[in-house]
């Protein structure tokens, strides 16, 4: 077993002993590389406190979170003895996991930890969340088995309630994760990174908690999709095992006044009107609030809380002919940065949701109204965040696989340079990005779908853009972002070229044509590397001043781009990650390489040029 990182540690600062009636616990993250400044707020006995799923929230719930013991052993064996702590929900091989390992293809991760339920649930459904785990989470409470699911970016859950017993509860997670062995979606972890290709993420990276819910009848999902030119709603609440005669009392409300009032059936929709609609955008950011309560014979069975916004997405052409990409109603040039979502200390996952908002905060200081969230799907806070601060969001599924031996950056509908992909990886595939649609529906933010990156594991395009219409016809498609793209097969066709702001090819009028991907300016920052060589970027300067001076070349060029039809652009990146300097700030966080004054100036004038 290959230790990626030392247990050099400094303790003065961030050990934590904690003491039980077993054993003495001593937790500290480890220290063989930066971190960021959010690494000394993590409390091991409470990390990442939030609630995990702000857009559908009850009053009671309990955090799962901190210190679990953890093995590592044969992929196929028993479980083994434990062998150490983990703070959960940090990924083994982060250094906020406290252990810095990775497993192999042939090996399992195991976690155990107990929990007491609080009496006042007595009589209800309890639920355990897991928010994520990479890759295949086999879960046991009590000795009894609850349940198993595969995919690394969503969220699952287990009605446990059958399995309780007085006292402790005993749980048990064993892990699978293959990484790069070209059957699972994995987005840029490989076994050995380098380039572009980062450190893997195994094990539960994302909150686990618990819920207790209605004993039978409970409401599981929402959707409030914007109609009638973003002026109403239609909402849709999802209710499991409702009983006939069930309604469900949906109200729209702003600052805790109710402005819509309806109920329907269970299982039914209905259109709610603010009466002076206020529209969501990244100038204005407004969000109205949504309650649904389950009523039978007048009593309140489930009530969850939710959100919504106004706001429309749809293709529309310019005075000049061109098809652009508009929000509600008007062309609108989107621009933003690539975002890849990696942290120094806690790799998929940022240390606290400080962190995980300040990002997107830099983003809109630095002018952007856009983020391309690259090839990884994130916390649903992070979308929480994008809604309530505003920021428009290009959602990437994560690949499978690389690019495929010898390829071009961009081809015009080639299918000799899709990727050979297994059917038992075009199912698994399938039923990821199926998942991952469904989940992140509920968040406005997101504007566009974009199944594939480049040709990295592209395959049957046409059928996969037709899979994703149809599980959501109210957002555009992005069919292969850089890719292997074919005539009128998505809504956007989209170039990528480095570092100049050119599309090589455009759709020639059938599209919407986005430059998906530029630039990558590269300024290694002593004292704030991941590693201290083999640092790249696509072009390299030894100073903020030269790194300004090109980006200012660079929104030049893109303006020219504007006018010929280029409806939005997007930069690659928010932050350096591990071998990569090409970030607006380095990987820490603590260096911003261009005057944010500045760059907001410039960028603001790029997306006023449409």
């Amino acid at each position: 077993m290959k230790r990626i990182v030392s247990f050099s540690l400094l303790l003065a600062l961030f050990a934590c002993t904690q003491k039980s009636e077993e054993t003495t616990i001593t937790w500290a993250p480890l220290q063989d590389h930066i971190q960021s400044r959010w690494a000394a707020d993590v409390d091991p006995l409470n990390p990442l406190p939030e609630y995990p799923r702000p857009q559908l929230q009850r009053t009671d719930w309990q955090s799962l979170n901190g210190l679990w013991n953890y093995a590592i052993g044969p992929k196929d064996g028993e479980q083994p003895a434990a062998e150490g702590q983990i703070l959960v929900p940090f990924a083994l091989e982060s250094a906020l996991s406290g252990v810095g390992k990775h497993i192999t293809a042939d090996e399992a991760l195991w976690y155990t930890t107990a929990f007491t339920v609080p009496r006042k649930w007595k009589k209800q459904q309890i639920w355990l969340h897991f928010q994520a785990v990479d890759w295949s989470a086999e879960v046991w409470v009590n000795g009894q088995r609850a349940g198993i699911h595969t995919g690394g970016y969503t969220a699952f859950s287990f009605n446990i309630t059958p399995y309780l017993v007085k006292g402790k509860q005993q749980l048990v997670v064993k892990v699978l994760d293959a990484t790069d062995n070209y059957e699972q979606p994995r987005g840029k972890q490989v076994t050995n990174p380098s380039g572009i290709w980062y450190t893997a993420v195994s094990g539960i990276w994302q909150s686990v908690w618990l819920e207790p819910t209605p004993a039978e009848t409970r409401i599981t999902n929402y959707y409030a999709v914007a109609e009638n030119d973003a002026t109403s709603f239609n909402v849709c609440p999802l209710v499991e095992n409702p009983r006939e005669g069930d309604v469900v009392d949906i109200r729209l409300l702003s600052g805790g006044k109710a402005l819509a009032q309806a109920s329907v059936p269970a299982g039914q929709s209905a259109v709610l009107s603010p009466g002076q609609p206020r529209q969501w955008s990244p100038e204005d950011p407004f969000l109205y609030d949504l309650e649904f309560t389950v009523l039978r014979k007048g009593k309140a069975i489930d009530k969850v809380q939710g959100y919504a916004a106004l706001r429309e997405v749809k293709e529309v052409l310019d005075d000049a002919g061109h098809k652009r990409l508009s929000l509600n109603g008007k062309p609108y040039f989107q621009f933003g940065p690539l975002d890849q979502g990696w942290w120094p200390d806690g790799l998929y996952t940022a240390p606290t949701d400080e962190a995980l908002r300040y990002d997107i905060e830099q983003t809109k200081a630095f002018g952007f109204n856009m983020i391309r969230k690259h090839i990884k799907v994130e916390p649903a806070r992070w979308y929480y965040w994008c809604d309530k601060l505003g920021i428009l969001v290009w959602q990437d599924m994560p690949n499978i696989g690389g690019c495929r031996g010898h390829w071009e950056q961009f081809t015009w509908a080639k299918p000799e340079h899709d990727s050979p992909l297994t059917e038992s990886a075009k199912k698994t595939y399938y039923k990821e990005w199926g998942e991952i649609l469904n989940q992140q529906q509920v968040f406005p933010c997101i504007v566009v779908w974009v199944p594939f990156n480049e040709a990295w594991s592209q395959f049957d395009t046409y059928d996969v853009v037709a899979f994703t219409k149809k599980a959501d016809p109210t957002r555009l498609i992005n069919s292969a972002s850089g890719g292997n793209c074919y005539p009128e097969c998505g809504d956007i066709f989209d170039s990528h070229n480095y570092p100049n702001p050119k599309m090589k090819f455009t759709s020639e009028g059938r599209q919407i044509d986005v430059l998906g991907e530029f630039g990558g300016i590269g300024w290694p920052v002593e004292g704030h590397l991941w590693q201290p060589d083999r640092n790249w970027g696509y072009v390299k300067f030894a100073s903020g001043e030269d790194v300004l001076e090109q980006y200012r070349i660079y929104a030049k060029e893109l303006k020219e781009s504007i006018a010929g039809g280029v409806s939005a652009a997007v930069y690659t990146q928010t932050t350096d990650v591990e071998g990569e300097v090409n970030g607006f700030m380095t990987y820490d966080r603590e260096v911003t390489k261009m005057p944010v004054a500045e760059l907001y100036k410039i960028n603001r004038e790029v997306i006023e040029a449409l």
